[in-house]
């Protein structure tokens, strides 16, 4: 009887000790969030507090939430919700809303549209403030020097949707889903149907404006180089809070081409496949290939492998019929199998949208939403068709599995690795991704460790030493940050697999213009140590 006692008062303990801490946590956080409150508003107007303030006793918290949350994998967990909802209206308001944090010892997150993979813009485990950008997103076109100003609240459908007002010749070299944020876009690298011919989004910025952990608002001349390179590709998450970029607008054809064309394993899909993987980084730039392979039912009542191939071409059908019946003969080429618009109307169609439906892009919720996990890798050989059976057949083991190969080359292979701090560039073949999406919470385990699985698998087939991924398709899988003291020997697991020889560049800057690591998540960039004490020396001796 006393042994039972004293067993159950042991089990008694940790739950005691989690009831304390969650306790003492709770009071220290509405202690700092209700210092931050103070200071946050007598930096602005008192009438228009309510617009930009919103608390969790709002009835507007949940709705405002919830609105930019893309991934229904972090709507509903344990994982702690923002303290307060800052809206800023104005940059002013960033400035007070970085400020008042810092001062009053809580972490912010910024969120333009919500995508990030992991969920990183909008959730934390430690105490937050989440700084919501949907209402800066003002954009200005200039055609005659092919130039925008864009928010980074503005979406990237919101962005095409303004440039195509102004001319059905330019566009822009960012991604394909326009739901997704400018800010955390552009920041992480971000591409799309024409980065063969341009480049990345980040490789077509100009100039920028950023809020400092010292509430600054600074340009590019005023930010200097080394921080401009860093937050095109490094993660502005790291840096500070970017509030709009400067962009170089590029010129597109009034006339290019789609094509679409799906063939299962049955229909010589693997020959193709392979064929695609052999020519992907040489295909004229101007000529945009994704590969997305799915598992379906078989015609004979077993499992098989669907494939669809969808191109861009920056040509008319008859300038780009030569080069398909010279690739892919084992295509339908007849005209009626190729669709001719406009860029605008390809990027609508990309979407999955209504070709005719302009307006649809200035929609920023996604059509439908559900739980998902992707994984990512790079590609520098071919891989064979027996190693990619041992792929599809990991697939079969998963019916809502999606593997995507996106063919690099072009002019990514004519950019520098250190140009900025993306670095998958010449070399690289085509990236692949692994991803699957699902609706009921139950399933989230299982179609997780799908991903981790094929992951697995493909580890002697992608780029090594290091496996390279990509910041915006963030996996952290890879590692993370275990505290605001994390060195950069222990961030490297993750760092280097992103940035590779960038990732010490970055750790430099980082060390520089946010020396108490501030802005920091659980993949932010680390400080170096040496040189955060050099810092605090300087800092020392110059009071």
């Amino acid at each position: 009887m006393h042994r039972e006692m004293e067993i159950s008062q042991v089990r008694l303990v940790p739950v005691l000790l989690f009831i304390l801490l969650n306790s003492v946590w709770c009071t220290t956080s509405n202690s700092i969030s209700e210092s931050f409150l103070q200071c946050f508003s007598s930096h602005i107007p008192s009438n228009s507090s309510s617009k930009i303030i919103i608390t969790k006793n709002s009835p507007a918290y949940y709705p405002v939430f919830q609105f930019s949350v893309q991934n229904l994998r972090f709507l509903n967990t344990p994982t702690p919700k923002p303290e307060v909802i800052i809206t800023p209206f104005k940059h002013s308001h960033v400035q007070a809303a970085v400020l008042c944090s810092e001062k009053a010892g809580i972490q912010i997150r910024t969120r333009s549209g919500g995508h990030d993979y992991e969920g990183l813009s909008y959730v934390s485990i430690a105490p937050f403030i989440l700084i919501d950008l949907f209402e800066l997103r003002s954009i200005d076109i200039d055609i005659e020097n092919e130039i925008a100003w864009v928010e980074s609240g503005a979406t990237l459908g919101e962005l095409y949707y303004a440039i195509a007002q102004k001319s059905n010749v330019h566009g822009f070299p960012a991604g394909t889903c326009p739901t997704v944020g400018v800010g955390g876009h552009i920041s992480g690298g971000g591409y799309g149907t024409l980065f063969r011919k341009y480049g990345m989004a980040a490789d077509n910025v100009l100039d920028a404006k950023i809020v400092d952990v010292n509430g600054r608002i600074l340009d590019r001349k005023s930010m200097g180089e080394e921080l401009f390179w860093a937050i095109r590709g490094g993660g502005g998450a790291s840096f500070g809070v970017i509030l709009s970029w400067k962009l170089r607008l590029v010129p597109v054809p009034s006339i290019v081409t789609t094509y679409v064309e799906t063939k299962t394993m049955e229909q010589g899909a693997s020959e193709l496949v392979s064929k695609c993987q052999a020519i992907a980084d040489w295909m004229p730039e101007g000529y945009f290939l994704r590969v997305v392979l799915g598992a379906t039912n078989g015609t004979n009542g077993g499992k098989t492998i669907e494939v669809e191939f969808s191109f861009l071409f920056l040509e008319t059908y008859e300038e780009l019929l030569p080069w398909m019946k010279e690739h892919f003969p084992e295509f339908n080429l007849s005209r009626s199998a190729f669709t001719e618009m406009s860029w605008i109307q390809s990027v609508l169609s990309s979407a999955s949208y209504s070709i005719n439906d302009t307006e649809a892009l200035l929609n920023r919720s996604q059509q439908s939403r559900s739980f998902f996990k992707g994984k990512l890798d790079y590609v520098t050989e071919p891989i064979s068709e027996a190693a990619m059976e041992g792929l599809y057949q990991i697939m079969f083991q998963l019916d809502a599995s999606t593997v995507i190969l996106t063919p690099f080359g072009g002019i990514m292979n004519e950019i520098s690795e250190s140009e900025i701090p993306f670095p998958h560039r010449k070399g690289n073949l085509y990236e692949i991704q692994y991803f699957v999406s699902w609706d009921d919470d139950e399933e989230s385990e299982k179609d997780v460790s799908w991903t981790r699985l094929a992951y697995g698998y493909m580890s002697p087939y992608v780029s090594k030493s290091p496996r390279g991924a990509y910041l915006n398709c963030r996996d952290l899988d890879l590692g993370i940050n275990k505290d605001a003291n994390t060195s950069y020997a222990e961030a490297s697991i993750w760092g280097l697999s992103y940035f590779k020889n960038n990732f010490r560049r970055l750790a430099q800057v980082k060390t520089v213009v946010d020396p108490g690591n501030f802005f920091r998540n659980e993949q932010t960039i680390p400080v170096l140590r040496s040189g955060k004490m050099k810092y605090q020396q300087q800092l020392d001796a110059s009071l």
